[in-house]
């Protein structure tokens, strides 16, 4: 066994408080059927020594092993992940006197920030001895688990709506993997996967196992570099879909923080199209979980999820960073996924234009405000 130093030490539960020993396949929390989440012994870390350690890391996601939770080197699953590359966006008189910065993902392998949680997941499934894998996916998800699961050799089946575009069915076959398509939303090719691999596959689906999210938190921990001897932003821009991109953001900025690295998280802001926006209607409300959408739609399938799993964990990871929610029309994400290439000479897909479309609402709001850093995140990669 070649060590990677990490410091995992159980997986925990935050709906019903249970502890769960870590070193067997585990989906969600076997005494209440929540999210299950990595915690490290961050106390024998020094968090400043260790963060001057980073620089001299080999790139990529990886280099934060002993935040992340396989122990056996030989065990990881990687494609090159890189540094989501930070871009500075123009500043001008319609952008509100912000200084408006952009993470891009799709520099990722898969193209999208998917590849963040599915090399972790694979990797963890991996060292703990599962034969097969499953998720439902809207698209992104399917192809990382797809090339992933392709590099550890292990057997795959993405489970995708029937009306998925015919270019994700063949990106996701491409690596080798089975495709079933199933129900009209991501909900209803989840309930079918859960139901054809009971007792079979393992689990990926969002939130219903510990370890994408620790591949999402990635994102904080990436920031906090980027930023460092700078002022981070004040506020995050996300696109949600399923949710497990803001959770990530919240553990990965929550262990910064009681490292000693991190004063404050950023305000995170969950952005969805007005089509499918359970969890900005929830945070609406003050509601503690959502209520699915019913008639959802949307041109953007990563966003098109009307009943999140652990949504719980999702309102969570907005209000205790101070954020909000926001929903925008459809037609202003095609208009911002056109503006952002043509004004930034930026390439994104649908679901993260979505970012760009809620600027004008942030400000208006007063959830954003002139002289702020603000970062959009910028999921996945869009035509060329």
């Amino acid at each position: 066994m070649t060590a990677t130093g990490s410091l995992l030490r159980g997986l925990a539960c935050r709906a019903c408080c249970a502890e769960v020993e870590a070193d067997r396949p585990v989906g969600v929390c076997p005494t209440c059927g929540h999210t299950l989440f990595a915690e490290y012994d961050l106390r024998s870390l020094d968090g400043r020594a260790w963060a001057r350690q980073l620089s001299s890391r080999r790139p990529g996601l990886w280099r934060y092993r002993e935040l992340l939770p396989v122990r056996d080197d030989r065990s990881v699953v990687t494609l090159g992940e890189p540094e989501g590359p930070l871009v500075h966006l123009t500043e001008s008189s319609d952008d509100g006197g912000l200084d408006l910065w952009a993470k891009d993902d799709g520099a990722m392998p898969t193209g999208s920030f998917k590849a963040r949680g599915m090399t972790v997941a694979v990797s963890r499934a991996r060292e703990l001895g599962v034969s097969r894998l499953f998720a439902p996916s809207a698209g992104n998800a399917g192809i990382a688990l797809a090339a992933y699961g392709a590099r550890a050799g292990v057997p795959r089946v993405v489970y995708l709506p029937e009306r998925a575009d015919p270019r994700t069915v063949e990106a996701v076959g491409r690596y080798g993997t089975e495709v079933v398509r199933f129900g009209a939303t991501i909900r209803e090719a989840g309930e079918e996967a859960r139901r054809r691999e009971a007792g079979r596959g393992f689990d990926l689906s969002t939130l219903r196992e510990p370890y994408r999210a620790e591949g999402k938190k990635t994102m904080a921990l990436e920031l906090f570099e980027q930023f460092a001897g700078d002022r981070m932003p004040e506020a995050i821009v996300y696109p949600t879909g399923g949710g497990t991109g803001l959770v990530g953001l919240y553990k990965g900025f929550g262990e910064l923080r009681t490292l000693g690295l991190v004063d404050r998280p950023p305000r995170l802001v969950s952005v969805q199209p007005e089509g499918c926006a359970p969890v900005v209607q929830a945070l609406r409300d003050g509601a503690a979980r959502i209520t699915p959408s019913t008639g959802a739609g949307t041109l953007a399938p990563g966003l098109n999820v009307p009943a999140p799993f652990s949504s719980e964990r999702v309102l969570e990871a907005v209000r205790a960073t101070g954020g909000t929610g926001v929903s925008v029309p459809d037609a202003a994400i095609v208009a911002a996924q056109r503006a952002m290439a043509e004004r930034f000479g930026v390439a994104v897909a649908v679901e993260a234009a979505a970012t760009w479309a809620a600027v004008p609402e942030l400000l208006r709001s007063g959830a954003v405000r002139p002289g702020e850093r603000v970062l959009l995140y910028l999921t996945g990669r869009g035509p060329p």
